[in-house]
């Protein structure tokens, strides 16, 4: 099942750029569309309310759709009811389906409007665990997307107690990925891209290769998570180009849009490994110790981390409810 290994090519030779990253990181497919995980074979599969949302609007998916209102179109509930049970057999159906096709594991997003209600993210994940179930899929191959605010931290180390897994989304600084490695769960899920994009409109400036923010971030919290021992996982997320990728090779995970896999793939120059664990043990970094009145400090005093993370919940949250419009058009 592991793309990963410790031989490394001496030069690109005959291997894509993608397969040489394989050789040292877990790839990902950032992505709802069943053609692009068959045509690149990642080994986990990511999903949110953007990407379900955009692939329920094409037509070779409409069946999905409507096999998830059709199950429920008869019920004695109210119009909430109805639209809450199918957005969860929707995200379920789709989730489903692509672990037909990858042999490891898929991520589900729990609602971003729960956000900041640790109860309703728990109820949430256990929801999503339990359709999965009963539809023959064992825990062990569920992430559980939870935003990483202190809240949803708290939920996913709840989550965890209980045998199910979760990916901390909606990540954009060390305080949180911090915060979840303390509370042990299973993979965090740094904005490579999103980070980029605010330093780049913040200061005017292009960033390129190592001196990228996004990439620094990551890095840094790679070298933290290898130095001092913990098991989360990470993996690097929203990605705006392959230079950000190739300068992360070596991360645990990475997860790759369909457009930068097929780049990736088209393109044969040498990839050298980036991070490891022995580079990240010699790394000269201080341990963090966060209660959650630190926590909410440091973040709070870091304006791209504030920013992008309450950007992230507004812009998911506001996808679902337009998912939810596309639901109740099926119910008529």
């Amino acid at each position: 099942m592991t793309q990963a290994s410790s031989e490394a090519p001496k030069t690109g030779g005959q291997l894509s750029r993608l397969d040489q990253i394989k050789r040292h990181t877990k790839v990902v497919a950032d992505t709802g569309d069943f053609t692009a995980m068959k045509q690149y074979e990642p080994l986990d599969a990511t999903t949110n309310p953007s990407l379900i949302l955009k692939a329920v609007r094409k037509e070779e998916y409409q069946t999905i759709l409507k096999q998830a209102v059709e199950a429920h179109r008869g019920t004695g509930e109210t119009e909430k009811e109805k639209i809450d049970r199918i957005m969860g057999e929707l995200l379920v159906l789709f989730g489903s389906e692509i672990l037909k096709i990858i042999p490891g594991r898929v991520s589900t997003e729990t609602d971003a409007r729960f956000s900041f209600d640790t109860a309703k993210i728990v109820d949430d994940g256990r929801r999503f665990i339990r359709l999965y179930e009963e539809k023959g899929i064992a825990r062990e191959r569920i992430l559980i997307k939870v935003a990483s605010t202190w809240e949803g931290i708290r939920a996913a180390e709840q989550l965890e107690k209980e045998g199910i897994r979760c990916n901390l989304t909606l990540l954009f600084s060390l305080p949180q990925a911090i915060a979840c490695a303390e509370a042990g769960v299973q993979l965090i899920s740094p904005f490579v891209g999103r980070i980029y994009d605010w330093y780049k409109k913040s200061t005017g400036k292009e960033y390129t290769g190592a001196e990228d923010p996004g990439v620094q971030s990551v890095r840094t919290i790679y070298n933290y998570y290898k130095k001092f021992g913990y098991k989360t996982e990470v993996m690097g997320a929203s990605f705006r180009n392959t230079g950000q990728i190739v300068e992360l090779t070596g991360c645990d995970l990475l997860t790759i849009s369909p457009e930068l896999l097929e780049e990736l793939a088209n393109n044969r120059d040498p990839v050298e490994r980036k991070l490891d664990p022995e580079s990240a043990m010699a790394a000269d970094i201080e341990k963090v110790s966060l209660d959650e009145s630190a926590f909410r400090y440091r973040l709070n005093e870091d304006a791209m981390a504030t920013e992008k993370t309450a950007e992230g919940i507004r812009n998911f949250a506001a996808d679902a409810v337009k998912l939810e419009g596309l639901i109740r058009k099926q119910l008529g």
